[in-house]
């Protein structure tokens, strides 16, 4: 864990990991058990003399407080014993610090730390509580999304269809083939229109490839006609 801590205009910058850990530790405004034997006693000490609350009554509310401390105990085991399962997944954290700004972290559970009955998830070598986790996602379903992301990104960096040269040649054959090998499944992470555009640049790349061979072709073919033509003029000439 990182022991120094950010400074920015003076002031200690609290990073997402210490968020989750002040929001988890901060005063808690649900009704737990201990606010409800609190209210129990009160009712007890303060009750009218002349119109005390029977025994009936207090065996209710003292069975009412019995179950509320066993829900409570179930939704701890419960949460600790799901916290367990989330060691080596992939883990999206919700945070928000103490400016209102909500941050997502990304990462892989490494452990899991339980301490004073609550569970916090090690993501990086840094603590969240498992209060914050906002998401649990597949690999194979991060690693699709994170390679047409990328796609993405590479393709919106070529300039237009029709303003493309052989200089972008190189970067369309690497889509092309990245394309190629995606499976099925990554390839459904693809907008339509990203297809449509990568297949529009592969037809205007080797129309470009066409031209510049014919010209290319044509260039050669002149050259061998003026050398040929010089030759000859040249053997008219010995012979002369």
């Amino acid at each position: 864990m990182a022991l120094v801590q950010a400074v920015e205009d003076g002031k200690l910058v609290e990073s997402t990991s210490q968020s989750s850990l002040s929001q988890t530790t901060g005063a808690s405004s649900d009704m737990d058990k201990d606010a409800f034997l609190q209210l129990l006693v009160a009712q007890m000490k303060y009750q009218d003399p002349l119109e005390p609350t029977s025994n009936t009554e207090y065996i209710s509310q003292y069975a009412q407080f019995t179950q509320v401390e066993q829900m409570q105990n179930m939704a701890k085991s419960m949460d600790l014993q799901r916290a367990s399962t989330l060691v080596g997944e992939e883990v999206y954290i919700k945070t928000t610090n103490s400016s209102g700004e909500t941050n997502y972290v990304r990462g892989k559970v490494d452990y899991v730390v339980y301490e004073n009955g609550k569970a916090y998830l090690s993501i990086g070598e840094q603590l969240y509580s498992i209060d914050d986790l906002d998401t649990v996602a597949d690999p194979e379903y991060l690693a699709a999304y994170d390679k047409a992301y990328d796609f993405n990104v590479a393709i919106n960096k070529l300039p237009g269809v029709n303003a493309i040269g052989l200089s972008d040649g190189e970067a369309i054959d690497e889509l092309e083939k990245i394309y190629n090998e995606m499976t099925d499944y990554e390839k459904s992470f693809l907008a339509t229109d990203v297809v449509n555009q990568l297949n529009k640049y592969i037809e205007k790349l080797e129309e470009l490839r066409t031209i510049a061979g014919e010209d290319e072709g044509t260039q050669n073919g002149e050259d061998t006609e003026d050398t040929q033509g010089t030759e000859g003029t040249g053997n008219t000439d010995t012979g002369a």
